[in-house]
C-alpha cells in the first residue's frame, strides 16, 4: 500500500527563500574582471561584482619586465582607467595584465597584449580627437568602407562615471577625406571640475581598436547669436554652449560720441547647449535725432566677459502731421455733385417765371 506524505506549504516557501537568499549572496560575492584594453597610453578595465574596498593592480610589461605600476583603491564596480607615461618606449609587444585582490588574496587576473610602433594595417584612423564642456570630437578616415562599435567614456579621476556605445557606425570615404563624429555629454558638468573624455573604438571583423583619451576643465558658456536694436530699445538671443549651465547677464550700454547715456543689466534664463532665449529691454525715452553705439556684452559667472556685439542705432527725426493745418476737404461724389446742379438749375427757372416781364 502506497504512503502519501502530506506536504506543508510552510516549508516548502522557507526551502525556496533559503534557495534564493544562497543565490542572491553567492551573485554578490561574484568579483571578477570581464574586460581589460590596454594601448601605450592608457588602459581600461572593466570589473563587476561588490569590489568595494579591493585593489586593482595594473602592470605595463616590455619583455619580461614591469616598466610601471598603478594601484587603485575601489569603491564598487565599473570601468577604471590607468594611465601610462613611459618615457622613451621601445616598438614591440606588450603586456599589461590587470589583478583584483582584496587583503592581499588575488580575486580575478586577466592580460592583454598589444604592439606598440612598427606600421600596422588598420582598416580605419582616428585624424584627431578632443573632448571639452560639450563632449566628444572626433575626426577619422578609412581605406576601405568598414563598421565600428564606438564607447564614449566620461571620466572623473580613475573611473568612467558614464559609459555609452554606439553600434554599428559605418564609415565610408578615402583616407584622403575624414568622417566627423561629435557626441554630446548626457550629464551636466559642474563648473571648474576637471574631467577627461575617453572614446574607444572597436573594428570587430578584424580585431581592431584604438583609444583616445585628453582632460578638460568643465566650464560654462554661451555665445549671442543674434541682436537687435532700435529708437525704442533692444534685443539678443542668447545659445548656451556648453553642458555646464550657464548662468550669466546681460549688458547693454548705450553710448553717444563716447559718452555713456544708459546701462541696462539683464539676467539671462539658466542654458545648456543649444539652448537660446531672447532677453528684451527698453530705453526710459524713445531716443532723439542722431546716431548712438549700442555695446551688448554677455558675462558668465563672476563677471567674465563670454562674448560681445557691437551695433549702431540711426534714430530719426519722427515726422508728425497737423491734422487741423493739413486737412483737405473730400470732393462730393459725382452723383450728389449732379443732382445739386440740377436742383440749383430748377430753382434759376423756378425764380424766372416767377418774376414780372418789363413792359
Amino acid at each position: 500500500m502506497a504512503i502519501l506524505h502530506r506536504v506543508d506549504p510552510m516549508r516548502i516557501c522557507i526551502v525556496w527563500l533559503l534557495v534564493a537568499l544562497v543565490a542572491l549572496v553567492g551573485t554578490a560575492q561574484s568579483q571578477e574582471i570581464v574586460d581589460l584594453y590596454s594601448g601605450i597610453d592608457s588602459s581600461d578595465v572593466t570589473i563587476i561584482g561588490d569590489v568595494a574596498g579591493h585593489i586593482l593592480r595594473l602592470d605595463l610589461i616590455w619583455d619580461g619586465k614591469v616598466l610601471l605600476t598603478q594601484k587603485l583603491k575601489l569603491d564598487g564596480p565599473g570601468i577604471w582607467i590607468a594611465r601610462w607615461s613611459p618615457s622613451n618606449p621601445e616598438k614591440g609587444s606588450y603586456d599589461v595584465c590587470a589583478t583584483l585582490s582584496k587583503e592581499g588574496n588575488e580575486v580575478s587576473k586577466m592580460c592583454d597584449t598589444f604592439f606598440y610602433g612598427g606600421i600596422q594595417p588598420l582598416r580605419f584612423n582616428v585624424r584627431d580627437f578632443y573632448a571639452d564642456s560639450r563632449g566628444m570630437h572626433i575626426s577619422m578616415s578609412t581605406s576601405d568602407p568598414t563598421i565600428v562599435d564606438i564607447y564614449y567614456m566620461l571620466i572623473q579621476g580613475s573611473k568612467a562615471v558614464y559609459v555609452t556605445r554606439e553600434q554599428a557606425v559605418s564609415i565610408a570615404g578615402s583616407l584622403a577625406s575624414t568622417v566627423q563624429k561629435d557626441y554630446e555629454w548626457k550629464q551636466i558638468l559642474e563648473n571648474n571640475k576637471e574631467y577627461t573624455g575617453r572614446v574607444k573604438i572597436v573594428e570587430l571583423n578584424h580585431n581592431q581598436t584604438m583609444a583616445f583619451m585628453n582632460s578638460f576643465r568643465a566650464l560654462d558658456d554661451a555665445l549671442i547669436t543674434e541682436t537687435y536694436q532700435d529708437e525704442t530699445g533692444a534685443s539678443a538671443t542668447v545659445t548656451g554652449n556648453s553642458r555646464v549651465p550657464f548662468d550669466g547677464y546681460l549688458q547693454f550700454i548705450l553710448s553717444q560720441k563716447g559718452i555713456v547715456l544708459n546701462i541696462t543689466e539683464k539676467k539671462t534664463p539658466v542654458l545648456l547647449t543649444g539652448d537660446d532665449e531672447t532677453v528684451e529691454i527698453s530705453w526710459n525715452n524713445t531716443l532723439g535725432p542722431g546716431i548712438y553705439q549700442l555695446r551688448t556684452v554677455l558675462l558668465g559667472q563672476g563677471g567674465m566677459v563670454k562674448d560681445l556685439k557691437e551695433n549702431v542705432i540711426e534714430a530719426k527725426p519722427i515726422v508728425r502731421s497737423n491734422a487741423a493745418g493739413t486737412e483737405k476737404k473730400a470732393p462730393l461724389p459725382a452723383g450728389i455733385a449732379a443732382a445739386a446742379m440740377f436742383m440749383i438749375a430748377q430753382l434759376l427757372n423756378r425764380r424766372r417765371r416767377l418774376l414780372p416781364l418789363d413792359k
